[in-house]
């Protein structure tokens, strides 16, 4: 009754990104968000496959020819539920480690509940990463040290 009935992308959160803060995509950061019969987000076991494909802007089906990589990630155990689970976000985040380059890509995910539960699948347009600038250490001036300092008049 509870148990995931539908599920996506979420398309305000899932992203190309750099986790490395050297200026360059390292990859996308997929959230997916599976929901109950009432539409609240809630939590599933099973397995999410990631594809992703080729953007064709002008067909009704937009996914091109598939990249050969897929990503599947088993959410099973408890630790794999944690290692993805957002309290924040209510919904799993995923690392996916792929530099899409400068054009439009569709992600695809699929959540296979198991024989009997089926799949749940959801697919986003992912606009490729503006360019940033490198991460710089933050950099400080030198202070002058207390007993460096002038002594004030009078002989303080």
């Amino acid at each position: 009754m509870f148990g995931p009935q539908s599920m996506r992308i979420h398309p305000t959160f899932t992203r190309v990104k750099d986790w490395t803060g050297d200026g360059k995509p390292d990859g996308i950061e997929a959230v997916v968000e599976l929901q109950d019969e009432a539409g609240e987000p809630t939590r599933a076991t099973g397995n999410v496959m990631f594809e992703l494909y080729q953007y064709r802007q002008t067909y009704p089906d937009v996914r091109g020819r598939r990249v050969p990589e897929v990503w599947v990630w088993p959410l099973l155990r408890r630790n794999e539920q944690a290692a993805h689970w957002s309290r924040a976000l209510r919904a799993y985040t995923f690392k996916i480690p792929i530099d899409i380059g400068h054009s439009p890509m569709v992600l695809e995910a699929t959540f296979d509940l198991g024989a009997e539960r089926g799949r749940l699948t959801n697919q986003i347009v992912l606009e490729p990463a503006a360019p940033t600038p490198p991460a710089t250490a933050p950099t400080t001036v030198p202070t002058t040290a207390p007993s460096e300092a002038p002594s004030p008049p009078g002989g303080g």
